[in-house]
């Protein structure tokens, strides 16, 4: 499936720019304060490129998911899908606001717990979990464990055998044969995908699981991609599962959008939760619990990348402005097409004029002509030197930051009331040589 949005739309206005980047963010002298800091200042004492955290609007969001759900069902609770942003400070933060964690390894589990998540709130995902990965999930107490394949079942009885009296609550992945409209590397509810059973395979794994004396089956699990912008799919996906039975825990998973550009209109938390909760209470037990999981949407409006120009180029009718990060930071645009927009971030505008007058291919300093961190964006006349905002940019960036070109991948910072500090320090040559051996 081709990317939501490839073209760049006509010349956004500076409210309309603002309304990209974290509730709350304002340029009073045209210059972007993200969480109250100025980027100027953060560039300066942190350095580029860097991942900005807005802390009060990622609180604010994780509310507004905590306290919609349990007003519109008191038996249901909030699990963060962590592979959109696996940071020890996000795992805490999230803690705090009374979040729960799933974890898709034995690396998010490990940074879960470091993080302070209650262990008996931890769910435990993946198409292919090792001995390993199960054994230290069980050990930690995790909560439940979501069984996407039989093998997971030998995995885990062989597992507790060895610990008489000890028995695991587990969920039976159901692959409801739900196609959401979504880029097709993130589509995860459609028949063919790796991801969990479907429905005749789904009923036989619930038969074994109630004739086994280790696992205890508290019910089901169904997620069917992510960045969906509409709540249709969702409501088949519950159908789907009601269709298996009655159980005690039925986990909707997550995938609602978030908002990267102008022309994305994702349903906001509070019409997802109406449409999910709906589902459930005309297709459900009342009795039972309904665990939801958010990601990208509960993290992504949080983030900003800042870089900083390098080199504009004009050639050929094209104006290049390639910055000092890329697709080390964020892969997602070559990844799966995802689009993003920016702003020279001293130079953002003010009312409803537009912000900026150069149509610009926004590129990294990578070794690929798939680094492309925007196709075709306005910039108010970018020079070596400026600052370059991209929003909407805390889910998956971080995840999945690598080091390609012996990039080293940049820090995190948090940002709150007009104060700075880094939860992730930028890594060093030193941290890319460390586990070499002699």
């Amino acid at each position: 499936m081709a990317p939501r949005t490839t073209t760049a739309p006509a010349r956004p206005s500076a409210d309309a720019l603002l309304g990209l980047f974290p509730p709350g963010t304002t340029a009073p002298d045209g210059t972007l304060r993200i969480g109250g800091c100025s980027v100027t200042e953060l560039a300066e004492r942190h350095g580029t490129p860097a991942l900005l955290i807005d802390e009060a609007a990622l609180r604010a969001r994780a509310r507004r998911y905590v306290d919609g759900l349990a007003a519109r069902r008191p038996n249901a609770t909030v699990s963060f899908a962590s592979k959109a942003f696996p940071c020890t400070a996000v795992y805490r933060l999230l803690a705090e606001e009374g979040l729960g964690v799933d974890v898709a390894s034995g690396g998010e589990l490990a940074l879960a717990l470091a993080g302070g998540t209650d262990p008996a709130e931890l769910i435990v995902h993946g198409n292919a979990k090792t001995d390993a990965y199960l054994r230290a999930a069980v050990e930690a107490g995790a909560g439940l464990v979501v069984i996407d394949n039989f093998d997971d079942i030998d995995r885990l009885e062989r597992i507790l055998a060895g610990t008489p009296g000890r028995e695991q609550g587990v969920l039976v992945r159901v692959t409801p044969d739900v196609r959401p409209d979504t880029h097709e590397a993130i589509s995860t509810g459609q028949r063919g995908a790796k991801f969990g059973l479907l429905p005749p395979e789904a009923r036989a794994a619930i038969d074994r699981l109630r004739g086994s004396d280790r696992l205890r089956l508290d019910g089901l699990h169904v997620h069917i991609g992510s960045q969906i912008l509409d709540t249709e799919p969702f409501v088949r996906a519950v159908a789907a599962v009601a269709e298996l039975g009655e159980f005690d825990v039925y986990d909707l998973g997550g995938g609602l959008g978030a908002r990267y550009t102008y022309a994305d209109h994702p349903p906001s938390v509070e019409d997802y939760l109406d449409t999910l909760t709906s589902a459930a209470a005309g297709l459900l037990p009342d009795r039972a619990r309904v665990i939801i999981e958010p990601g990208r949407s509960l993290v992504a409006e949080a983030g900003v990348s800042l870089y900083r120009v390098v080199t504009v180029k004009r050639a050929d009718g094209e104006t290049f402005v390639a910055v000092d990060g890329g697709m080390g930071d964020n892969l997602e645009v070559s990844l799966y097409g995802q689009r993003f927009e920016a702003a020279v971030a001293t130079r953002v505008g003010g009312g409803s004029e537009p912000h900026g007058g150069e149509l610009c291919r926004l590129v990294g300093r990578h070794c690929e002509s798939g680094d492309v961190l925007s196709a075709g964006v306005f910039l108010d006349d970018p020079r070596p030197g400026d600052l370059i905002a991209v929003p909407a940019t805390g889910a998956y960036t971080y995840s999945l930051a690598n080091n390609y070109n012996a990039a080293r991948r940049p820090p995190v910072v948090f940002c709150s009331d007009g104060r700075s500090r880094p939860v992730v320090r930028r890594e060093t040559y030193a941290d890319l040589m460390r586990r070499d051996l002699p």
